[in-house]
């Protein structure tokens, strides 16, 4: 009941707005648009017409605008961008933090992103510079220099008082961390410590002295989990010898998780860089097209393996019933055991628990499953195929052995391509169900082989 309300006075607000734009009632628009949370403002204006669009910029100032457009996909960004004037561009890029206008200069012609920087007030341009020289994907690279630093011979009084001019533009004051005469990080500082602290006291009397930090070059993700298991709101960004750069707020760990989560997904599902939505069909294919290619050459080794024991299906040819059952039971379990490996040394729980400790229960899970599976099975096929027992036992004990081993190659395969430094994602759902297929079916074969004069 709240949704719909809040769905129906949202509904309101843009019909007004939208009247308000199409009146040309500056001040009406103003009043109402302004009032809006930033989400609700970057929602409002992804939905009208490219025409009121338009209009939006005319009403609104360049600093006015910064936040919605912050707000906005890269894909959104890049349209609106093309509408602007190039001041108004410029304009907006000063108002806005360093991280996300570095974020997006990159994403553009280079002799354009050149171009604005030289127009930018030249601090500004050059805390944007300072970002984009490090490499994607580190703690640099997503690190924001808007934040507040404290000398240890402040007073409570002089900080409180300093806030009140600087805290509008910084990322965050939740936390104020402290320098030294190098710019070395040498504490940090709660705004609740802050506040109450008698005014007299130093920062070097409030002041934490154990900081966690990150180095410029760590991985994100590695950053994105140390702020996970600290429950932190940011954390500070330091040079290999303890100059303090930047900081990382939990807004920016929180995109850096669905990055991760949607790469992952892409290394998964055998499609990298093919699952955004808003790929042409052409792209999509065009991506997707070499993994398929290359689980297809892993199919013609399941053809072929087939053909080594032709002799076998030919005087049983009732054995051909069972592979789709076997192949696709294994590779569904490599696939879970994937999942858990994958999923452990993203959040780092092989190295509290140890990796053979994990291995070691995925084999007594697989093996469970397997027995399981082939207690079932075998009494089916007992009494639906006129109770054979040597057709029965050769399909349940192969699937209790492919299952078994299904179980320890899912497991193991993301960490070793871990321990090679490539992301254990690689090892994806279809590689490994396809690498099951193999030795699965060798399996199946192998024992009806060796019990064929039975059958």
């Amino acid at each position: 009941m709240d949704k719909l309300k809040t769905d129906r006075k949202r509904n309101e607000y843009k019909k007004q707005i939208v009247d308000y734009l199409v009146s040309r009632n500056l001040r009406g628009f103003r009043e109402t648009f302004l009032e809006l949370h930033p989400t609700d403002q970057v929602e409002l204006f992804h939905e009208i017409e490219r025409s009121l669009q338009k209009q939006v910029l005319l009403f609104l100032s360049p600093a006015e605008f910064a936040d919605l457009f912050e707000g906005l996909e890269l894909e959104d960004q890049l349209t609106v961008f093309e509408g602007l004037s190039y001041q108004y561009a410029v304009s907006m890029f000063n108002t806005m933090s360093a991280d996300d206008v570095a974020d997006f200069l990159a994403e553009i012609d280079t002799d354009r992103s050149q171009d604005i920087l030289s127009s930018m007030d030249l601090e500004e341009a050059k805390r944007v510079e300072e970002l984009m020289a490090y490499a994607p994907k580190t703690a640099g690279a997503i690190m924001t220099k808007e934040f507040v630093r404290l000398s240890v011979e402040s007073t409570a009084k002089d900080v409180i008082a300093e806030l009140r001019e600087t805290a509008p533009d910084a990322e965050t004051i939740y936390y104020l961390y402290v320098i030294d005469q190098q710019q070395r990080l040498a504490g940090v500082v709660s705004l609740r410590d802050l506040i109450i602290s008698t005014p007299e006291m130093t920062v070097e009397d409030i002041m934490s002295t154990q900081v966690v930090s990150v180095n410029e070059d760590e991985d994100q993700e590695d950053v994105a989990r140390l702020i996970k298991e600290y429950d932190f709101l940011a954390v500070p960004v330091v040079t290999p010898d303890k100059r303090l750069v930047g900081i990382i707020t939990v807004d920016d760990v929180i995109d850096v998780l669905e990055e991760e989560t949607t790469e992952d997904f892409d290394e998964f599902s055998a499609s990298r860089g093919a699952t955004d939505l808003s790929l042409t069909a052409y792209t999509a294919a065009k991506k997707r097209a070499p993994w398929l290619i290359i689980l297809m050459f892993f199919g013609l080794v399941t053809a072929n393996i087939i053909g080594i024991f032709e002799n076998t299906l030919e005087q049983v040819v009732l054995l051909a019933a069972f592979m789709p059952l076997i192949m696709g039971t294994a590779g569904n379990t490599g696939t879970q055991s994937l999942a858990v490996a994958v999923r452990g040394l993203a959040t780092g729980s092989f190295e509290r628990g140890g990796v053979w400790k994990t291995v070691k229960r995925e084999l007594g899970t697989g093996v469970m499953l397997g027995v399981i599976c082939m207690l079932v099975l075998m009494a089916i096929i007992y009494t639906f195929y006129d109770n054979d027992f040597t057709l029965a036992f050769i399909v349940g004990f192969s699937l209790f052995a492919a299952l078994s081993v299904a179980a320890v190659i899912g497991a193991t395969v993301p960490i070793i391509i871990n321990k090679f430094k490539i992301d254990p994602a690689v090892a994806s759902g279809p590689f490994i169900t396809t690498f099951n297929d193999i030795i699965s079916l060798m399996i199946y074969f192998s024992i009806a082989t060796s019990l064929l004069d039975r059958l």
